[in-house]
């Protein structure tokens, strides 16, 4: 039986990609992906079979990588990041867990070995270009209520300021939801102040990347898009400046023993 292996990329720049995902690419005969992945990997992925699902077909993406395993392929699962955080690593054990509660139809499934590859996330890849937001404790959020419910999200979005996190947006608006991140500002500035700092991150590490540090006051949806990592600072993140260097950090308390 061939392996799958479930990879993330990390955001983008070849250099922020690990050994063990090049090896796992390496490996693999098939690659299974949207295509934009597999663009960013560029001659890692000359000589292999592509299989370029769109967006929108995630579950079909899982669905083609275990048939191809299945079938005695050795075969990459890719995604951008960590692909487990919001990708398609837990969409690939939900088809499992389904095939065991007999709700599926593919025991062959059951037979393939499985090897997740984590990657760099866009949250960890936005705080390095701004020096240590995610300093202290902190959590992450995806604003898009396809899968979720908008009143679970609305009140997570309430602890996390309640608990004074550091809060890393995914999916913060799209061409039919742009009205999400305004709202959540508006959540977070109950429990914090308008001075906070804010990291937009576009494109992170890729040829294009745009950052800004704005406060949330100054948040605004009309500035994000669907390529752009919103980070937000808890109370006490701190944003200095030195000549031209800017940089934001969330301290941990080590103040009391300087």
């Amino acid at each position: 039986m061939a392996k799958l292996f479930v990879v993330g990329t990390g955001p983008g720049n070849a250099d922020l990609l690990t050994p063990k995902a090049r090896t796992a690419i390496a490996a693999s005969t098939d690659l299974v992906a949207y295509g934009l992945y597999l663009d960013l990997l560029g001659e890692l992925c000359e000589g292999k079979t592509h299989h370029d699902l769109p967006l929108g077909e995630e579950i079909g993406r899982a669905r083609l990588a275990l048939d191809l395993a299945s079938a005695g392929k050795d075969t990459a699962l890719i995604s951008s990041g960590d692909i487990g955080i919001y990708a398609m690593a837990t969409l690939v054990f939900e088809l499992l867990d389904q095939q065991l509660q007999g709700k599926e139809n593919h025991p062959e499934w059951l037979d393939v070995e499985i090897e997740v590859v984590p990657g760099i996330s866009a949250m960890q890849a936005g705080s390095s270009r701004i020096g240590a937001m995610l300093g202290h404790d902190f959590c992450t959020i995806s604003l898009s209520d396809l899968l979720t419910p908008w009143e679970t999200i609305d009140k997570r979005i309430h602890s996390a300021g309640a608990g004074d996190f550091v809060v890393s947006f995914y999916n913060p608006v799209s061409k039919k939801r742009d009205w999400q991140l305004n709202h959540a500002r508006d959540v977070l500035l109950q429990y914090r102040p308008a001075s906070t700092p804010v990291l937009l991150g576009r494109q992170l590490t890729r040829e294009d990347e745009s950052i800004r540090i704005i406060t949330l006051g100054e948040l605004d949806a009309k500035d994000v898009d669907m390529f752009t990592l919103v980070s937000v600072g808890n109370s006490e993140s701190k944003h200095i400046l030195n000549g031209s260097k800017e940089w934001v950090y969330t301290p941990r308390g080590y103040s009391k023993k300087l």
